[in-house]
């Protein structure tokens, strides 16, 4: 008796039966998977980038040896800690991302990559929102008092680590946009790809 070949799964695995509803992909539709591809890179980066920047402008506010510390403040903890948790994050994304892009596989089986994508972009772009939330909050009540005018520096700084993290919790909204839509597909077609 002869079996059927063995065709390969997104993640590497292979199985000995047919793949149903595995459309063929012409390479208009491969450049448009690759193109989306990379785009969820791009928001990666930049997601990673602005909560790195974020995460050591914050850490470097202190100017002096009696200016006010980032860690005097609870909001301004909270936004060192969700940048910090955010970069390392987008960083392991990044590699997940450039690994789907160089091997054309997940890192883990399908369903639970588009899982995990979509419900980790969504609590760490909360959790990046609340923070940034909570020190701009923080920084406007700073403004008011003698702190910002004592320490003009400080306030700034902290101003500019506020803004790179908005920044960062934009590009995580756009990733977790896309992840949304590779959900969405995964639920309807069985594949996190809408081609």
């Amino acid at each position: 008796m002869h079996s059927p070949p063995q065709q390969p799964h997104r993640n590497g695995e292979t199985t000995s039966y047919p793949i149903p509803n595995h459309p063929f992909h012409s390479t208009v539709s491969l450049r448009k998977l690759r193109r989306f591809n990379y785009l969820i890179l791009v928001f990666r980066i930049a997601s990673f980038s602005f909560s790195l920047a974020s995460f050591i402008f914050m850490l470097s506010t202190s100017r002096g040896p009696n200016s006010p510390r980032w860690y005097h403040f609870d909001a301004f903890r909270l936004v060192v800690g969700a940048n910090a948790i955010v970069a390392l994050y987008s960083l392991f994304e990044m590699v997940a991302s450039v690994w789907e892009i160089s091997r054309g596989a997940t890192l883990f089986s399908e369903v639970l990559q588009v899982w995990f994508d979509f419900g980790h972009d969504q609590v760490f772009a909360y959790l990046l929102l609340s923070a940034d939330s909570a020190g701009t909050a923080l920084a406007r009540v700073l403004k008011g008092r003698d702190t910002c005018t004592a320490w003009n520096a400080f306030c700034i700084q902290a101003d500019v680590a506020i803004a790179l993290g908005f920044l960062g919790f934009l590009f995580l909204g756009f990733s977790s946009l896309l992840s949304g839509f590779r959900v969405a597909c995964f639920i309807i077609k069985g594949s996190r790809f809408h081609l």
